[in-house]
Formats: structure tokens, sequence, C-alpha cells
């Protein structure tokens, strides 16, 4: 017959048992653990391969929307530009000099839809050269701070990144919160965030998204919340506590 020994048993069942009663205590007092992550994270890279010829920023620097990150060689596509814009003006120069003189019945309809047309054409090419000469410039699609520089001028990039630029205001706080409390927290709802030494203080966040689907195997829903962070006095990467008042 076998013995059962109630010793091993414990060593077993213990470990579980205390992280389950933590758990638990934790959601009685309030208190869930959570994790605050930037709002956006992106990659910058060219949308034409091409040489860089300048990186304005580097690791740490702030940016702010539509702010030039860096640029390629464009001596080429700038010539090109410049070449287009002066052949349209100068049809446009002759399409009012034709003008005048359809006014005064000097050339016929014909000659004129004519020339208005190669006007609209040298137009049409003049923006496709801009747009040309846009894509070797970099901007910063939101307000942010670089937190990684890949390349520096002379390289050759192509698809990869250059640069990783990160949106730390708003902030994005992630709790996983257990099933019972699915339909008390709603979108909209205001959670306080709290971080502990050496930051510390509790703010106020706002619920944005509460999952529709269960994780069966812990009984828990996922929530995210967004904390005003206009000063950037938060970092992002950093544990936190959060309490919703009320539950």
């Amino acid at each position: 017959m076998r013995t059962f020994n109630s010793s091993a048993a414990l060593l077993l069942v213990g470990p579980v048992f205390l992280v389950s009663a933590q758990a638990n205590a934790d959601v009685e007092s309030g208190k869930m653990e959570c994790l605050v992550e930037p709002s956006l994270k992106v990659s910058v890279s060219s949308a034409v391969p091409g040489v860089l010829e300048e990186v304005k920023v580097d690791r740490g620097s702030p940016v702010k929307k539509g702010q030039v990150l860096a640029t390629l060689v464009s001596g080429v596509e700038r010539a090109i530009f410049e070449s287009a814009k002066a052949k349209a003006a100068f049809a446009e120069r002759k399409l009012e000099r034709t003008r005048e003189m359809y006014r005064k019945q000097m050339i016929s309809i014909g000659e004129k839809d004519e020339l208005e047309t190669q006007w609209e054409l040298l137009k049409l090419e003049q923006r496709e050269a801009e747009e040309r000469l846009k894509q070797r410039t970099m901007l910063s699609p939101c307000d942010g701070v670089v937190v990684n520089r890949m390349n520096s001028p002379g390289e050759f990039v192509q698809e990869k990144p250059i640069l990783d630029l990160v949106q730390l205001n708003p902030l994005r706080v992630e709790v996983v919160v257990p099933v019972r409390l699915y339909g008390k927290i709603k979108a909209g709802m205001t959670g306080m965030v709290e971080w502990e030494a050496p930051i510390g203080g509790t703010y106020p966040a706002t619920v944005k998204i509460v999952d529709s689907v269960v994780d069966a195997a812990s009984g828990t829903i996922g929530v995210r919340l967004e904390l005003p962070n206009p000063n950037l006095k938060l970092p992002a990467g950093t544990k936190c506590s959060v309490r919703f008042p009320g539950l």
C-alpha cells in the first residue's frame, strides 16, 4: 500500500497557494499590478533607398510632429524639381499671353486649349518632382522621444528603420483584472495609478479599452488606461499599481 507524504504535498501545493493568495489579497485591497508603456512606438525608415546626407537627432532627443529627422542625398531630385518648376512657370506666362491674344481673336480656341493642356501637364510634372524630393526627407510622425538611432550620414539605407521613436504623452497603462470585475470596469472610468519610490505619486488615468475575450487559463481580462503625461515627468517601461475607486 502506498503511503501519502503530506509534507511533500504541502511543498508542491504551498507555493501555488501562496501566489494565488497574494494575488487575491492584492485584488481585495483594491490594488492591481500594472505596466506603463509608451502610447505609440514608431520605427522611422526611408520611403526610397539612398545615401543618408544628415541625421538631425540622436538617442534621447525630443521631437515634434512634422520635424525633420533625417535627409537623403538629393541633388539630382532637387535639380529635376527646379527644372519642372521653371518649365511650369514659363508655360503659365505663355498661357497668359495666349489668353490675351484669344480675347483679341488673334488665335483659335484650339491653340488656346493646347497651351492650357501643356500647362496642366507641366504642373503635374512639377508636383511629381516635388513629391519625389519630399520622399528623401524623413519627418517625425508624432511628438515623442528618439530611443534608438541605427544609421549615420554616408550610409546607404533602404527598407530598414533608421530611428525608433516613442510617444510618452499620453502613457498607456496595461492591467490584468479578475473576470469577476467584467462589466464593472468600463471605458471612461477613472483609475488611480500609483508608482513606487523613487518615482512615487498617484495619478488619474482613463479607461480606454476593456477586452471582450477572457483568458480562460487565468480567469482574467485585460484593461488599458490612458494617462496624461504633458511634462514627460513619468517614465514608460515601469511597473505600477492601479485601483478603481468604488470597486
